[in-house]
Order: C-alpha cells, then structure tokens, then sequence
C-alpha cells in the first residue's frame, strides 16, 4: 500500500528553515519504513518487493513538490467588468407549485440559452391573462433581464422587458439575439445620416478609383 506522510507546516517552522522541514519527514520515512518491516516478518512475508516509480512518499507540502505535479487553483476574488448583458430570450410559464406563496407573485423565465439560469420574474411583468391562459403564451418570446442572483437561490431574479412574438420567426429571433448581446439596432441618428452623401445617386469619383483596389 502507499504510505502517506503529513507534513505541517506554520510560522514556526519556517523559522527553521527547510532544512529543518527536510529532516523531519526523513526521521518520518525511517519510522514508518521500520514499521511496515516489523510487521511485514511477524506476518511472515517474505519475497521481493518491487516499488513502481509513482509509490513514492506522498508529502502534502507543496513546496517540496515538483512543479510540474502541482495543479494550480485559484478564487475569484472581484469582478472588473460584466461583459454579459443580462439579458436573455426565453419563455415564461406558471410555477410547478400552485399552492405556494411564491406561484401568486412569480412566473419562470425559461432561456433559449441554456447557459442562463432560469429566472423568477414578476406577475405583474407578464400580459394580464397569463394566470388564465398559460397555454397562449407557451410559443411566444419575451426579453428577460436579470437583476439579482442570492447567493442561497437555485434561481435569478428579473424583469420581463418586452415581448417579441412567436418563437421561429425571423425577426422575434433576430432581436432577441442582437439584445442577448447587446447590439444597438435602433434606427440612425440624424447627425449619422448627415455623414452619408447626400447627393443621390452617388458614384466613386475617378480619384478615389485610382487609390483604391477595386475587388468587384
């Protein structure tokens, strides 16, 4: 069997350095070493005993591991920046549990993008006869943007933003991707437009030809 040796270490090892650290999980392989052969003749093993290259002692120390066995970790510790927009397309359907206190309050938001928890939304963010006709609803897209998410909650918690209309067609699908990811399809500004030629229709004058590469 392998035999495992805990090391621990605290401030006041490191005031003795490694070598101190080093000497002390030695003494422990001798210990242990003896042990097993004590044990080994008054069970009266006898043979040869072949170690493979891995059966070595197991230290918990990861100083005194190679690199190249260590498998690093880390915590997230603070957020810079959101790059998420918060918003998903999904549908929304009444609560599994009628008789709970949350079924009066809440609907659930369920997301196309199955990467995006299911988020409890506000009743009064649904259309008025939602209670009632759950089933008309059941094919029809709407915007949800989550807005908080506890810590002890399997779920979000958001706003219902808009409807977009039936599932599978062009544009409901089309907006609900560009607002996922926050594209701004909104109509131009009229200090944009100004930046188009206004002189119609416009060609490519001849100078503007000779400095280009034409690739039509």
């Amino acid at each position: 069997p392998d035999v495992i040796i805990e090391a621990q270490f605290d401030d006041n090892d490191a005031e003795h350095g490694q070598d101190h650290l080093q000497d002390m999980l030695t003494d422990d392989i001798k210990k242990l070493s003896l042990d097993t052969g004590e044990k080994g003749k008054a069970a009266g093993v006898t043979g040869v005993h072949r170690a493979k290259q891995d059966d070595g002692p197991k230290v918990n120390d990861p100083r005194l591991i190679p690199d190249e066995f260590l498998q690093r970790t880390a915590k997230v510790v603070y957020i810079l920046e959101k790059k998420h927009s918060r918003a998903a397309t999904g549908f929304i359907k009444l609560l599994a549990d009628r008789n709970s206190e949350l079924f009066k309050r809440c609907a659930m938001f369920s997301p196309v993008d199955h990467r995006v928890p299911r988020v409890y939304v506000p009743l009064a963010d649904c259309p008025p006869d939602f209670v009632t006709k759950p089933e008309a609803y059941s094919q029809m897209l709407f915007i949800c943007r989550i807005v908080d998410w506890k810590e002890d909650s399997n779920f979000a918690s958001g706003q219902l933003c808009k409807s977009l209309g039936q599932a599978g067609e062009i544009e409901p699908e089309s907006e609900g991707i560009l607002t996922e990811y926050g594209v701004d399809f909104s109509d131009f500004s009229p200090e944009v437009l100004e930046c188009l030629p206004q002189n119609l229709p416009w060609v490519i004058s001849p100078g503007e030809l000779a400095k280009r590469r034409d690739l039509r």
